[in-house]
């Protein structure tokens, strides 16, 4: 599988990371009821298709994802390079809030190394930002914890350039990782390129829009609790308008002979300014379509015909 570069001087990963957030089960943004079982299965069968990354966070399932992770790798720990997230917590009502006090991040860290199973996070990320907290307080104790070797390389998550470039004035930024699909690509504008031009690796999650483009989503077939009930991409008109584009779609799936999913997240990858993106998958059936986008090769004819698709269809 093709792999590269995490920012400057950093690790190399395939260009598709194994994405946890579905896996944590029910929580205040979950995707439903999960079977463990299937989700551990889908991790080996992700390392055993050549993906060697995992992203989770300690919020996704209140902790429950980064346990199922770490049962997942106990056995292949040094094989696997794991990203994990601090900095939202559950505040004792069951509502994910975020906290970026430093002695929270710490205590966070020490959580997560204990359901991980692992002496050290080779990815710890500053999950959103924090508007009560000044972010140089955060992002020092993300240093100190690099400097002690709990975690190997710090990044972050959601953030603005401004918050970069404050981050950057104390220790680099390894990673960033934003939101980034066809549907969503105002990160094109100023973020992807000041990345790319100061060598900041770039790992994007919900390539797929959280499902909207693989070609298959069906509003019907949502778990009562699935957030995406309540997210404003799966609200009209904005449904309507994402699967008659997903329909235009189709056709040059068909003609390279892979899903609309494929496609989609082929698309994000052919950006230069990307490292990885992260995909998610709660069975091994899911991990085995989701691997064929790692190598996926898209024409710039291919790339015209879908921006003109996204003008056309008014996204």
């Amino acid at each position: 599988m093709v792999n590269r570069q995490l920012g400057k001087n950093g690790p190399r990963i395939t260009t598709i990371g194994f994405g946890a957030w579905a896996i944590g089960g029910p929580w205040q943004w979950g995707w439903g009821e999960v079977d463990d079982k299937e989700s551990i299965e889908a991790i080996n069968k992700a390392i055993e298709n050549g993906i060697n990354w995992i992203d989770t966070a300690a919020v996704y399932g209140y902790g429950h994802s980064e346990k199922v992770v770490g049962e997942a790798i106990k056995e292949i720990r040094e094989k696997v390079f794991l990203a994990t997230k601090c900095g939202m917590i559950n505040d004792g009502s069951g509502n994910a809030v975020i906290n970026n006090d430093p002695e929270n991040i710490r205590k966070e860290c020490e959580e997560s190394l204990k359901k991980l199973k692992t002496d050290y996070i080779d990815l710890y990320q500053i999950h959103w930002p924090d508007e009560n907290v000044e972010v140089e307080r955060s992002w020092e104790m993300m240093v100190q914890l690099k400097d002690e070797g709990k975690v190997k390389y710090i990044g972050v998550c959601n953030f603005d350039v401004e918050l970069i470039k404050r981050c950057m004035k104390i220790e680099r930024v390894q990673s960033l990782q934003p939101p980034y699909s066809m549907l969503r690509r105002n990160v094109e504008n100023e973020i992807l390129p000041y990345c790319l031009q100061n060598e900041i690796g770039v790992v994007v999650y919900s390539p797929m829009q959280a499902g909207l483009l693989t070609g298959k989503f069906d509003m019907n077939k949502l778990a009562p609790d699935d957030w995406r009930r309540k997210g404003a991409s799966f609200r009209e008109p904005n449904l309507s308008k994402a699967l008659k584009f997903v329909d235009k779609l189709k056709p040059i799936a068909e003609s390279k002979n892979i899903s609309v999913g494929n496609l989609a997240v082929g698309w994000v990858l052919s950006n230069n300014a990307v490292t990885s993106a992260i995909v998610g998958a709660r069975n091994s059936k899911q991990v085995k379509e989701n691997v064929i986008a790692a190598d996926l090769k898209l024409s710039e004819s291919e790339l015209d015909e879908i921006k003109s698709l996204l003008n056309e269809t008014g996204l």
